[in-house]
């Protein structure tokens, strides 16, 4: 039999749990009613020991959380239906995406529910007249980069873990990467965001304006607030032209200050 997951392996000081609701079977089941069955496949409910071992731990394999369950939703509507059930329930969610970071901000401190996004994979639309681009929150950034140089464009943002990482936990965690200093930080990249509240509200953010001017930009708040008001479902951002060619140049400098200088 597995052996039971309620502790954390992260040492140091460490938080109280708080007064959050522990996982039942029952729990469980409302999970693959709202992600498998009537058609919605299954593998969205995983509680076997591989998947949870690989969910639990960090890309540095440095903090290692006690999660006992790892929900795979396909569509925004599944997202929202998981949320909804665990904030009645007062069941803790840590939103997962691609689980590249380095400070173990995607995995459990103890036993929440892992809602990972990775099956939210598609890229929505894209407009090369526009220069804009809609995908989903689970979208691997290599392959959002793919899908968008088809038609002549770039992502405005690259990583080194371009190949694992999600454009929804690019935007939750304000990722900069090598394309900042040409284009900008995700502020001014992000054009809209569709998110789901953790009570399940679904937010439709998901403008595709360049210049919009109606109401609160209430997008800005979910850039870079790692995953902590909502769930980044899906993405509308600007795409550059991708250009004729890239040249690398190295530029040897005296001093941090010079290097600042250059830049």
């Amino acid at each position: 039999a597995r052996t039971t997951r309620t502790t954390n392996q992260m040492g140091g000081d460490l938080p109280a749990r708080g007064n959050f609701a522990a996982l039942t079977p029952a729990d469980i089941e409302h999970f693959r009613s709202a992600l498998e069955n009537g058609g919605g496949g299954g593998g969205a409910v995983l509680t076997d020991d591989k998947s949870l071992d690989d969910a639990n731990v960090d890309w540095m394999r440095k903090y290692k959380g006690a999660s006992q369950v790892l929900l795979l939703p396909r569509t925004t509507s599944q997202v929202a239906a998981v949320l909804r059930h665990c904030n009645t329930r007062r069941l803790a969610v840590v939103p997962q995406g691609g689980n590249t970071g380095l400070v173990g901000g995607g995995v459990p401190l103890y036993d929440e529910v892992i809602l990972g996004l990775k099956r939210m994979d598609r890229v929505v639309s894209v407009d090369s007249s526009a220069g804009t681009v809609v995908a989903q929150g689970g979208v691997v950034l290599e392959d959002l980069e793919t899908a968008l140089n088809e038609h002549g464009m770039t992502a405005p943002l690259d990583l080194g873990a371009k190949g694992k990482c999600q454009i929804g936990g690019n935007v939750s965690t304000n990722a900069g990467g090598l394309r900042l200093l040409r284009h900008g930080s995700l502020h001014g990249t992000v054009l809209g965001l569709e998110v789901v509240l953790a009570d399940g509200t679904v937010l439709d953010l998901l403008r595709t304006l360049r210049k919009d001017n109606t109401g609160y930009d209430l997008k800005q708040l979910f850039i870079g607030a790692e995953g902590t008001l909502g769930v980044v479902t899906q993405v509308a951002l600007l795409a550059p032209r991708l250009p004729a060619r890239v040249d690398v140049t190295l530029v040897a400098v005296p001093s941090f200050a010079a290097a600042f200088a250059a830049l």
